[in-house]
């Protein structure tokens, strides 16, 4: 009954005080409070020039129903004020781009950057469209894709250019994130299809409101609506960009001095931006309202609030709190329940018994539901242990050539866990396309590489296993070796050998002039070459890795290559030649044929492996270059083989090491590899016979006339004195004649068709 009564007072004492609740003013008196369903609080205002602060002012157009808010210059329509979040949300518009091969434009926030910039991290670009990379990047780095950020979105058989359904993965439409600092951007788009015309729409979205699809979905029909020619056969959702807004350039202590302090109320606080680009305002703890005001912020009545604080007593408001207090006659916790007792009470021994055998009862519940809790969580991963290690060993065993293999390979997550610290972050090597790669040390001290996926979702485990599958059959010294695998998890782990030198991408594209020496990258190639010649035809199974480049090639200490990363990989039966599956690989690398039609043969191995030769000649990336004409690397290189100007574009260190004519045969073998049409293209193990060939002439010519070649290197001229064509070569005549009669292309290439595949 008293607590009953104590409450009735309390819901009085609310409803009393719902009136001041209810008073806060957001703008200055006299001052427009709002325009149609949108609040306008100050700094933030319409109308008379002190009803705002200099550069927030805002424009409510009457002519719309109901009416809309507008910044004043340029014009963006305001969908929210967050006051207490220093936010707005804009709508910044629709951009429409048109345009063949590559094509670049601005894109603006035209506003006071001392006052309001993009928010980076509330922030996405989309491209709506297909058929083309998306590149932004702020104006100091334009150019430079390396510091853009980036998605590409791809023309799909079947599918729409644009996509309509709310989803944005790389089909009809891609995102990317918006780069922090900026309010000005270079937009770039670049053609997939080979100069290949596109049309493509472009906004700046909040991340959170994009990723609710029917948000997305709504605002995919309205651009499809406008590309039509007809707007309103859609709905008009506008677009939310996310601005934060700051007070001047200066930091709180500098801005105290000034005359135009904006934290007018006396109750507020100054905020340092994070990024040093001015303050902000808010209002201390126990108080509301707004800080920007005089007065504006207001003392909290705690104990009238919806939800006030727990009190089971007496609540008192103070000035920017509150105090909970026992009512008279009683004293104790008012806090919780029960806390307040009688003072006859007080110091009966009933009471303090009650309260010692409760406290004991609560601890002995509490320590007994941890044991609990820790057994049946340690029962429960226990049996997904075995769960796992059933389900994944299934898979396994299914796949396997040989299932006493199995057996043999099975490592325990406790020992991968001890192995790898469990898996901390200091052990992380990298992730590849399939997984995250963690070094480990075994029990027996041997160091190995273990990699986990990052995702369990069916098609990761698929990989795995697959990877399994593939390499339990695989014994070849260019090929990583896999020394077992860990099945208690969802997604197996594999433990490879330790390969300790990093990748071939990562020593060729170093910043430095020199990379991997020439004859280095002849070898690199031929060991290459060797292990999907290998894959091809000599494994027990044809096998297709479908994902080679410059990243799954690692290198020992010595420089001998290692093809790693089979999770894409697919087994062709012997008496097949083609299998349609659903493309995977890396662009840039990836066969157009198998691209275009998802028919998976080894030729697009062969492909692939054309394009490492062209990489390993230039030492340019072939998922980034684009030439001043706009080819890629690709296109770029084929054109200057055809036209015999391979100097433009081969590595300088290759011509300083004297190989540029050994380069010219190589560079004919990679134009062989990527013709557009896959049957025009050598096997694998015509490729290698035909590099090892030339890897044999090679070193007989150079070790005949190594010291012809001494005397000639002496004078050799300087890059200023001549061009990569002139007097070395000519130096040279009778040594690469001899080369190219033992080296012809054709004849060899087509000679060696009675190998087989």
């Amino acid at each position: 009954m008293h607590l009953f009564a104590i409450a009735a007072l309390q819901l009085l004492q609310f409803l009393a005080a719902m009136p001041l609740l209810l008073s806060y003013k957001t703008a200055l008196p006299g001052c427009t409070e709002s325009c149609g369903n949108i609040s306008i609080p100050y700094p933030f205002g319409v109308g008379d020039d002190r009803c705002f602060r200099e550069g927030f002012k805002l424009v409510c157009d009457p002519a719309y129903d109901p009416p809309k808010l507008f910044m004043n210059d340029p014009g963006y329509e305001v969908r929210k004020i967050k006051l207490s979040r220093r936010v707005l949300h804009l709508d910044t518009g629709i951009t429409q781009m048109l345009g063949s091969s590559s094509y670049k434009q601005s894109w603006n926030l035209s506003l006071d950057g001392s006052l309001y910039q993009l928010s980076a991290s509330m922030n996405v670009f989309v491209a709506l469209g297909c058929g083309f990379q998306f590149f932004v990047s702020p104006p100091a780095a334009a150019g430079d894709n390396s510091s853009s950020s980036t998605c590409a979105s791809a023309c799909r058989s079947g599918y729409p250019v644009l996509a309509t359904d709310g989803t944005c993965s790389g089909v009809g439409c891609c995102n990317t994130t918006v780069l922090e600092g900026h309010n000005s951007y270079v937009i770039k788009l670049v053609s997939l299809g080979g100069g290949r015309s596109f049309n493509t729409s472009m906004v700046v979205v909040k991340g959170e409101w994009w990723r609710r699809a029917d948000n997305a979905m709504l605002l995919q029909k309205q651009v499809l609506a406008r590309l039509s020619g007809a707007p309103d056969a859609a709905e008009n959702v506008g677009v939310r960009t996310v601005v934060d807004w700051m007070l001047g350039s200066s930091s709180c202590v500098e801005a105290q001095k000034l005359s135009d302090f904006g934290c007018l109320s006396e109750n507020s606080e100054c905020l340092d931006d994070p990024a040093e680009r001015g303050y902000a305002c808010k209002c201390r703890s126990g108080y509301e309202g707004n800080p920007y005001m005089r007065n504006g912020c207001q003392d909290i009545n705690e104990c009238m609030l919806p939800n006030p604080p727990l009190c089971f007593g007496k609540c008192i408001n103070t000035v920017g709190s509150y105090e909970c207090i026992c009512p008279g006659g009683t004293s104790g916790n008012a806090q919780i329940q029960n806390g307040c007792v009688s003072g006859k009470l007080k110091m009966s021994g009933l009471i303090i018994a009650i309260g010692l055998g409760g406290s004991i009862v609560i601890v002995s519940l509490i320590l007994a539901g941890v044991i609990i809790r820790r057994k049946l969580k340690s029962r429960k991963a226990k049996r997904l242990k075995e769960i796992f290690f059933k389900q994944n060993r299934g898979l396994l065993l299914h796949q396997l050539v040989d299932k006493d293999i199995a057996e043999r390979m099975i490592f325990s997550l406790d020992e991968l866990e001890k192995a790898t610290n469990n898996f901390s972050e200091s052990r992380k090597l990298g992730g590849g396309g399939h997984g995250t790669v963690y070094k480990g040390i075994l029990s027996d001290q041997r160091v190995v590489a273990i990699k986990k996926s990052r995702y369990a979702i069916k098609r990761e485990i698929d990989g795995f296993i697959n990877e399994v599958a593939i390499l339990s059959q695989v014994n070849h010294r260019n090929v990583v070796k896999l020394f077992g695998c860990c099945l208690e998890t969802e997604v197996p782990l594999l433990v490879y050998e330790f390969i300790s030198n990093g990748t071939l991408h990562e020593h060729l594209h170093v910043d430095s002039a020199q990379s991997i020496p020439w004859t280095g990258r002849l070898m690199i190639a031929l060991e290459i070459a060797r292990s999907l010649a290998y894959l091809h035809s000599a494994a027990s199974v044809s096998i297709i890795h479908r994902d080679i480049k410059t990243t799954n090639i690692l290198l020992d200490d010595r420089l001998i290559a290692k093809v790693s990363d089979f999770g894409a990989s697919r087994g062709i039966p012997i008496d097949q030649t083609t299998l349609t599956t659903t493309i995977q690989g890396t662009f840039g690398y990836l066969d157009p044929e198998y691209y275009r039609t998802s028919r998976l043969t080894e030729k697009s191995d062969v492909y692939s492996f054309g394009v490492i030769l062209v990489e390993l000649i230039t030492r340019r990336k072939p998922t980034t270059y684009i030439s001043p004409e706009g080819f890629n690397l690709i296109e770029q290189f084929i054109l200057l083989v055809s036209e015999d100007r391979l100097c433009e574009i081969v590595d300088s260190q290759i011509i300083d090491e004297g190989g540029e004519e050994e380069a010219r045969e190589v560079a004919e073998i990679a134009v062989m590899c990527l013709n557009l049409k896959g049957e025009d293209r050598p096997t694998m193990r015509q490729v290698e016979v035909k590099l090892e060939g030339f890897q044999s002439a090679v070193n007989t010519i150079r070790s005949d006339q190594l010291a012809q070649r001494h005397s000639v290197l002496l004078n050799y001229p300087s890059i200023e004195e001549s061009n990569c064509n002139s007097n070395i070569i000519a130096g040279h005549a009778g040594y690469y004649h001899s080369l190219s009669r033992r080296l012809s292309m054709e004849e060899e290439f087509w000679s060696s068709m009675s190998f087989p595949r």
